[in-house]
């Protein structure tokens, strides 16, 4: 078993030339910026070469930086954002003119603005979109079984917006749509995903990156940072880039809270069949 090399960004930077970087987990938590992360890729931006953020928010990349402002994320992180509702919204484009069950709160409505599809109730709809639960801060994905079970056996499809299945607001784990996913599917329900770790988000994320960059930047000068393994790091893997591990955000509580260890974040990444070249508590230069 291979260890991840325990380094901060400033150590590894020399090596990239780009750097495509998580947001939830790794920069805020929802409620509070991570400063020196923060300064970390900004740094990066000034000294290396371009950050692209890489996030499964359901939302789509427009809406972001109104959120950082609400946060309190500084400016200048990053070059551009690239989110699961960006690359969802490419797979909702594809049922236009279909009625879809809408599950999600309110805040999620953005990445249905301008699509043709309409609104229906679950008997007679075509299929499911799914952003998050409607209520995050109340509901629990057990909540949902009954209503995915009789979907999945009437054979409706989801459209998930958001893989994940937990994340941290603030101190508190919150479920996410990707629970929801996980249901549907337990029941033999369709489910299709386009955001990390699936392949249409890095297409898009490295098309965005040769934008910024003027040309291709070559595979092995670019690193991937991100704290969740089933989505960062498996993505990270499958694009065949490089991935930095902050073993501080969603997997803190298996990893325990003293810092990154190589040989405990190995451990844990082999049990995802998963493996980082590095590895940090958090980011920071």
């Amino acid at each position: 078993m291979t260890h991840p090399e325990i380094a901060d960004l400033g150590a590894i930077a020399p090596h990239y030339d780009a750097l495509l970087c998580d947001v939830w987990g790794v920069i805020h938590n929802g409620r509070s910026p991570f400063l020196p992360a923060c300064e970390a890729l900004q740094r990066f931006r000034a000294e290396r070469g371009p950050v692209v953020l890489i996030t499964n928010s359901p939302r789509p990349s427009p809406e972001i930086p109104a959120q950082f402002r609400q946060i309190g994320v500084p400016d200048g992180v990053c070059d551009a954002i690239v989110t699961s509702g960006d690359v969802t919204r490419a797979e909702l484009e594809k049922r236009a003119g279909q009625r879809f069950f809408k599950i999600g709160p309110g805040r999620d409505e953005p990445i249905y603005r301008g699509l043709d599809l309409i609104d229906a109730p679950l008997d007679q709809a075509d299929f499911i979109s799914c952003t998050g639960l409607n209520d995050d801060m109340t509901e629990q994905p057990e909540d949902y079984r009954a209503l995915l079970d009789g979907a999945a056996a009437r054979g409706l499809a989801m459209v998930c917006a958001n893989p994940d299945i937990v994340v941290h607001v603030g101190d508190r784990l919150i479920p996410c749509a990707g629970a929801l996913a996980q249901i549907h599917a337990e029941a033999g329900g369709t489910v299709v995903m386009a955001g990390k770790p699936h392949r249409p988000i890095y297409d898009l994320t490295l098309q965005r990156l040769t934008e910024i960059a003027g040309a291709p930047v070559a595979a092995d000068r670019i690193v991937v940072v991100g704290d969740g393994i089933a989505t960062d790091v498996a993505g990270g893997n499958a694009a065949g880039l490089d991935v930095d591990f902050i073993a501080g955000g969603v997997h803190r509580g298996a990893l325990g809270e003293g810092g990154a260890d190589a040989r405990a974040v190995a451990a844990e990444l082999a049990r995802a069949g998963a493996h980082a070249r590095w590895a940090a508590a958090a980011l920071a230069w």
